[in-house]
Order: C-alpha cells, then structure tokens, then sequence
C-alpha cells in the first residue's frame, strides 16, 4: 500500500493517535493481558501510544511502523523507553522475521483494513508463526468507508476467525459487536478479536528430536550438519543471504566453515572415530590435515587469512561442502518420508594464492545452503536447549564405536572452541589512544586517563560467548565491576550510544582492523545487511540486546 497520506500528514495522524489514551482504545482485551511483562510487537505503531503505554507497564516493545514521517515522530516520543523501532510491514514483516523472535503480545491495531483480502491468510499466519506459546494475538477492525486519501478495504470477523481456527488459535471471549468510534466519527465503527496460541504451534522441536534422536546414523554426520546450523543461526545469524515464508539462505561456505571447526578437534587433536571401523571421511582431505597446526580461531568468520593459508582453509572447506551435500544434507528426512529436510547447491569457484578474508562474501562463493524458516528459526530461539541434546546424542554415538575413551574425552572434544575471554588487542587499543588523547569509559563518560580502565564484554561473555571488536567496550573499573555477567538494560545502551560510537570511529574505523570490525559484527548480529556503519553495527547491537534477554532470561544492569 501507500504511506503517501501517513507522512505527507504525519504531524496530524500522530496528534490524531495521541489525543486518545491506550485504555480508551483497547479497553475490551486488558485483562487478558495479565502483570507479567513480556516482548511485544505493534504493528503499525503509527505514533506509538500504545508501544509507550506497553513499555510503561515494563514491556519490551517491537514498534513497526512503515511511513518515515509518522515513525520518526514515534521513535522521538518513546526515545526514553524499552521501544525499538523497525521499519516494516504487512503482509511480509521480513525484517521481523529475520530477527527470529516469539513474541508473547502481538498487536494490529487499525491497520487490518489496509491489507488486500488476497494477503490476509499469509499474513495472519505469519502473525501465528510469531507468537511465543502461549502468546496473545489481538487485532482491531475498522468498519467504515475511506476518506478520500488512503485505501481501506472491508474487514470481516468470520474471515479472521476461519485464519484462526486454521491455525489451532484459540479466540477469547470479547464482547461481540462494534463499538462506536473514539474521535466521534459517526460512520466508522470498531470491533476488535483476540486470539491465543496453546503451544509452540510449528512443530519444529518434534522435527528437531526426531533427527537427533531417532535418524537413522552410520556416522556422526548428521548430528555435525545440525550443530552447524545451530551454531550459525545462534551466533552468526548475519550470515543469513535471504529469507522467504518457507526457506532461510545462508553460504554454503559458513556450513562449510563451522563444521570444520566442529571436525578440527574431534578428529585432528583428540583422534575420536566419527564413524565405526577405520575407513576415513570425506572431509577429511590433505588440507584438512594441513590445519593440524591451527586452532579452529585461527580461521573463524571474519578474520584475514595469509596468500599462503587462505588456499589450503579455502579448499578444506569446499571439501566440507562437498560431504555434507553428498551425506547429511541428502540423508537427513523428513519424518516417515525420503525428503530431505536441507537444500543446497555449491558453485564453481577458483581458489587463488592470494590473501582473503572470511568474511560473509567470501563464504557466499561456495554456493547457498537452504534451511526450512520454521527449523532456523527454532535454532536461534532453543540453541541453548538444542546443543546439549546433539552432545549427548554425539557422545553416546562415539561411545558405542569405541570404548577407550572416557566421557571427559569425549566431552572435551565436542566442547565448541571459542577461545579464551580475550580482551588483549582491546586494551592495548584503549592505551594507545590514551597516549594522545581521551578515552571515555562508555556506562560512565569518565575519561579513562586517571581511572583504573577494564575492557568490558558489552553482551557478557559467560552467557554468549563473543569477542568480536564491536562487543569490546573501554569501561572504568567500577562500571565493569558493577555490571559484572549483566546484560545492559535497553535505556543504557542508548544513553551509552554516542560513547559507544565515539569509541569505534577513534580506535578502529580508518584503521587495518576496519575491516575485521565490519565482518564481524556482519555476520554476528541480527538486521545488519550489506550496511557497514557504525550506526547499523549499533541497531544490530541493540536487537541482538533485545534476542539474548528474550531467549536467554539474562539478568539486567540499569547502570551505577
């Protein structure tokens, strides 16, 4: 549709909107609503009354909102509070959807009448594939011809309540009927339905369980691919290419590249048989022999490989994408069926003597990898309840091959190499600058130069392990002592923005470490794109923010 009339008017749609209270309006469904906050998405937030008045009750609110004007009015008046705006729109809320979120409110309010009937069941199902169990859905109609500016269709209750029956929601008991409107228009009228979802409702962990449990296994294989993906959709979901109703598109190469660092110490250090007997694997090609002497550190996503290590990481993961698409990826199925649940395809790519960085184009040359959306998504969202169930079901596998070993071995293999807590580089970047200049801790804004100064992990490190440039702040001793394993509340991330941005355009843009920067934060935070700012590295920072508290119930820090 067009926002056309929405930002040619903005300034009187917002006082339109805010002239009217959040309880006047949606007075009919407050008390399913219930005191225990949760994350909430308002689609179509218009000026943000009712974003605000959520935040105000202590929820974390999603605000999408398409028209430029009217969100920028919106993103002024709750700047103060837990809103995080996004723009985007029915029927397709792709930018939502990449962020992979459940969200236990899910509000359309006056804006049913703007989607073509031919889009409503898609996007009523794309609403249903964001609730959290349990979650409310509520959206309002409006009855009424237009005026003059903006296409409204007709709305239909028995439409929306045939979407939810479809889609095993269950209606709550509103009052049935229309209610007159707020601002006195005499031919418009109101009704508003409420829905819930019972459960998870896509039937992802139930697909999920069955591959780690009961797939069939002649090697490790399967349960490799798996990881993989939930390694990638959990802290890399940057890398995702593109995303439609049913497929999300990630390189080949990243597939390629995290299982390799899956393999390198289970097979090149600790010698654990990946399959029974003493045939070798696939992957496992003179290249793969040659990383012997690396860690898997040395060639994760976004660093710079050498004219002569670049060939040899290169080719050991086109090897890797060769063998998953030739056996985990073909043989991983559907339940009762002989369809695969993975796609993929390589390209033909040459591999050169030359340096490289690898980096989310680069890993893009191999090919593209397809996992089903419903899959990823419970990746990003159960990663943490998800990888202990493929270690154990790894570790029993191995155990049944070769009982030599004990399951502190075999543990110690399969724990996921992410190097120390390492905030070396970062402190020697803070005291170079602070040779010529000031540093600010960025909680506090206290210059650094008399303070005893720490390197903080932004988003802590013991709760998600990450020691990407972006995530490394100057802090003074007491900030960092304070905040300790925290994750910062919403309102100091902002306050600390300018500080945080400050810190990366003096210490590392115009720098070597640049791109590294950049390549990082690319592929380890959501909704960053191709777009390499300082200001697009810190709105992912702030969804990923919102992604950790909600999926990991992490503890907050409001500040000293």
């Amino acid at each position: 549709m067009s926002y056309g009339p929405y930002n040619k008017n903005a300034q009187n749609f917002f006082n339109q909107y805010q002239s009217l209270t959040f309880e006047q309006v949606h007075q009919d469904w407050l008390s399913f609503l219930g005191d225990k906050p949760g994350l909430a998405l308002d689609v179509g937030a218009g000026s943000g009354r009712d974003s605000s008045a959520l935040a105000a009750r202590g929820w974390d609110v999603v605000a999408v909102e398409p028209a430029t004007g009217l969100r920028e009015l919106g993103q002024d008046a709750t700047r103060r509070q837990s809103v995080h705006w996004v723009d985007d729109q029915l029927p397709d809320l792709g930018k939502i959807r990449e962020l992979s979120y459940r969200f236990d409110l899910i509000l359309v309010s006056a804006v049913w009448m703007h989607i073509p009937p031919s889009d409503r069941e898609r996007a009523f199902r794309i609403l249903t594939e964001l609730l959290a169990p349990g979650g409310m859905l509520v959206i309002t109609l409006r009855h009424g011809p237009g005026d003059g500016e903006r296409v409204f269709y007709d709305v239909s209750r028995e439409d929306l309540e045939g979407f939810a029956k479809r889609r095993a929601l269950i209606s709550l008991p509103l009052p049935v009927g229309r209610k007159k409107d707020e601002l006195q228009r005499n031919e418009v009228s109101w009704e508003t339905l409420a829905f819930r979802l019972a459960d998870d409702g896509t039937g992802a962990l139930p697909t999920v369980r069955h591959i780690i449990v009961n797939d069939n296994k002649s090697s490790t294989y399967k349960l490799g691919l798996l990881r993989t993906l939930v390694r990638i959709a959990d802290g890399a979901p940057g890398l995702a290419l593109n995303r439609t109703d049913d497929w999300v598109e990630i390189p080949l190469g990243a597939v390629g590249l995290f299982w390799i660092m899956l393999y390198h110490p289970l097979v090149l250090r600790h010698q654990l048989r990946q399959a029974p007997g003493s045939r070798g694997y696939g992957f496992a090609t003179e290249d793969f022999f040659k990383l012997q002497s690396f860690t898997p550190l040395d060639f994760r996503v976004g660093m710079s490989l050498s004219a002569d290590v670049a060939p040899v990481v290169l080719r050991a993961i086109r090897d890797a994408c060769s063998t998953i698409l030739k056996n985990p990826a073909h043989f991983t199925t559907w339940p009762g069926s002989n369809r695969p649940v993975f796609e993929g395809g390589s390209a033909r790519m040459t591999i050169k003597k030359a340096p490289v960085r690898l980096d989310k184009e680069t890993l893009s040359r191999f090919g593209t990898f397809r996992v089903p959306s419903f899959l990823w998504d419970a990746f990003s969202r159960y990663a943490c309840w998800i990888e202990p169930a493929i270690v154990n079901e790894w570790i029993d596998l191995m155990g049944s091959w070769d009982l030599r070993y004990s399951m502190d071995v075999y543990h110690r293999g399969l724990q996921w190499v992410e190097g120390r807590r390492d905030t070396s580089a970062v402190r020697q970047m803070i005291n170079q600058q602070l040779e010529t200049g000031r540093v600010e801790c960025v909680w506090t804004a206290q210059n650094l130069k008399a303070k005893r100064f720490d390197v903080d992990h932004c988003f802590p490190w013991s709760r998600w392990n990450n020691n990407d440039l972006w995530n490394l702040m100057p802090s003074s001793h007491t900030a960092n002592a304070s905040k300790s394993e925290k994750l910062p509340g919403d309102l100091l991330l902002k306050e600390a923005h300018p500080r945080v941005v400050n810190w990366w355009e003096q210490a590392i843009v115009g720098t070597s470490r640049e791109e590294q920067f950049f390549s990082e934060a690319e592929a380890s935070l959501p909704l960053l794109g191709q777009e390499r700012t300082v200001e697009g590295v810190f709105e992912g920072m702030l969804q990923q923010r919102l992604r950790l508290k909600t999926n990991l119930q992490l503890a907050e820090w409001l500040g000293l």
